[in-house]
């Protein structure tokens, strides 16, 4: 007899071959459906209840992947494609999920039936060059020197974004701030300069662009309703520097002969801090903000020389201020001069709602802006920040590279209609592959019918007509429950969108289909139990 050979720890599960390749199939199929539903501008919207009892309401599907605690490893693969979707695009994280799910439910039978994975992997890998090629040549570009013609570019790519989201009534309203709030900043367009900030209560029109810096109003001491709450054109101080007397350490000790000793101590500290804050008021600043804490002393004394002060400003907040209003963040007040301090035109503290906010417009490097958001519940608030920063994505990325395609499933259906035609003249084994991808693409306007509550088979069979004619932008028309030229009902997207979804889809369906085996390592602790008698004690 031949001896066994044990390779692999007791109680490591391997599983491999073609039903391994299926299993993770289905497994990617039951991804799908969670967000298949919240596809277009009829999707449902999910509510997720984290363990701590947390309610998040979404539509985004990257938030709703992030949200599910996904443990199987192969279906992991399209929680990622979902974030990479958002990090890079940030629209499109439904679609691009749903896509691959469709991709690799169209390569099952052919798995089943026996093809090598390889030559599958290769054919999908081929239909997505094409596909990409396709939108490169057929996207539409706009003329970019033309202000009002690329402004209303931006600001229907913002609206198509918003069309599937909670706030799709007031679209029109949202995505005009968004494209201002774009505007604004510098040529790079950096995300973390446009602020969101939320404030409870007041409607969703209520919702206002600031210019600027806005950020809510920081703990405060006593005499700090008696500084003045308005300035014009003021010098702003930035600081990281504590304004208030330091406890002493605990175990610090200080052996002191008599009294006059200890009043001298005491009076060093003090003198400290009053030397501070006359440097401060000596340079000329109105408006003072620190990262650490301005103490009762401090505001006290700002308020009687007429200056503003607020204490334990938000890191984020501070950075902001300095990119508006120029100035630097100091650690020190020994050299204040007024190449380190800010200024902007106006600086006001005003109540928003049951906050108070401070205010700096008029900056003069205003590269940075921030919207508040008004609204009755906070989930409701939670889901508009989401759908605005899809929206601000695509406005950026729409404005860096400028083509668009129509929407609402047009551009899926004229790429489908393409990958047939090419597919034809392929001898091979890659005309059945490239005709499945093709089948697949159908799955976007299919889908935006099935939420809808229209009949998908009618409304493909129309598209497929309209496209055969050489129609290529005609796409689902939700309203009216018909097809039609959605370049026309401008329902645009970046083709970038369309692009960066179609290959993460195809390479998460690679990856898939190239893992044959699986091998799970058993946890720690889960070895075979020790062997005895239940409940006898064992020696020590």
């Amino acid at each position: 007899m031949q001896p066994q050979i044990i390779l692999l720890k007791e109680g490591t599960e391997a599983s491999q071959g073609r039903s391994q390749i299926i299993s993770n199939i289905n497994a990617c199929q039951a991804i799908v459906d969670c967000v298949r539903t919240t596809l277009g501008p009829r999707g449902m919207d999910k509510l997720m209840v984290e363990a701590q009892g947390k309610a998040t309401i979404s539509n985004d599907g990257a938030t709703i992947m992030k949200l599910l605690d996904v443990v199987h490893p192969a279906a992991k693969t399209l929680v990622d494609i979902a974030k990479s979707q958002d990090a890079e695009v940030g629209d499109g994280t439904t679609s691009v999920v749903i896509l691959a799910g469709e991709f690799l439910k169209q390569m099952k039978p052919f798995v089943e039936e026996g093809v090598h994975s390889q030559i599958i992997i290769r054919g999908v890998r081929k239909a997505t060059q094409l596909a990409v090629q396709f939108i490169n040549e057929i996207a539409v570009k706009p003329k970019k020197d033309d202000e009002v013609e690329l402004r209303q570019l931006l600001e229907k790519c913002a609206a198509t974004a918003m069309g599937s989201k909670l706030i799709n009534q007031q679209k029109d309203f949202f995505s005009r701030m968004v494209v201002d709030a774009v505007m604004m900043l510098d040529e790079l367009l950096p995300l973390n300069m446009i602020g969101i900030k939320k404030v409870p209560g007041g409607a969703l029109e209520d919702t206002l662009l600031v210019a600027g810096v806005a950020f809510k109003k920081t703990f405060s001491y006593a005499g700090f309703e008696m500084q003045p709450k308005q300035y014009t054109s003021p010098k702003i101080a930035l600081l990281n520097i504590e304004l208030e007397l330091k406890a002493e350490r605990d175990n610090a000790e200080v052996r002191l002969e008599n009294v006059e000793e200890y009043q001298k101590v005491v009076d060093a500290e003090w003198t400290i801090l009053y030397d501070k804050l006359e440097k401060l008021h000596l340079s000329g600043a109105k408006v003072v903000l620190s990262k650490l804490p301005i103490g009762d002393v401090a505001t006290q004394y700002f308020a009687d020389r007429d200056m503003f002060c607020a204490g334990r400003v938000p890191d984020e907040d501070l950075k902001r201020t300095m990119k508006a209003c120029g100035g630097s963040i100091l650690t020190t007040v020994a050299d204040l001069g007024d190449s380190v301090l800010g200024t902007c035109e106006h600086f006001e503290e005003k109540q928003i709602g049951g906050d108070r906010f401070n205010i700096f417009t008029g900056c003069p490097q205003a590269k940075t802006c921030t919207i508040i958001i008004r609204g009755g519940a906070e989930q409701f608030m939670e889901e508009t920040e989401r759908s605005l920063h899809d929206a601000i994505m695509i406005v950026r990325r729409a404005k860096k590279n400028d083509a668009v395609v129509a929407g609402g499933g047009a551009i899926e259906m004229e790429l489908s209609k393409h990958l047939r035609d090419i597919s034809r003249t392929i001898a091979g084994k890659e005309q059945m592959l490239i005709s499945a991808i093709a089948r697949a693409l159908e799955v976007i306007p299919r889908q935006l019918c099935d939420n809808a509550g229209f009949d998908s088979t009618n409304i493909l069979n129309k598209l497929r007509q309209k496209h055969a004619q050489g129609n290529r932008w005609m796409g689902v028309d939700i309203l009216n429950e018909d097809v039609a030229d959605n370049m026309e009902k401008c329902v645009w997207e970046p083709s970038l969108v369309k692009i960066n979804a179609l290959s993460a889809a195809s390479e998460a369906t690679c990856l898939i289909l190239s893992v044959d085996e699986t091998i799970k390592n058993p946890k720690s602790g889960e070895g075979p139990a020790p062997q005895g008698r239940p409940g006898a004690r064992r020696p020590f």
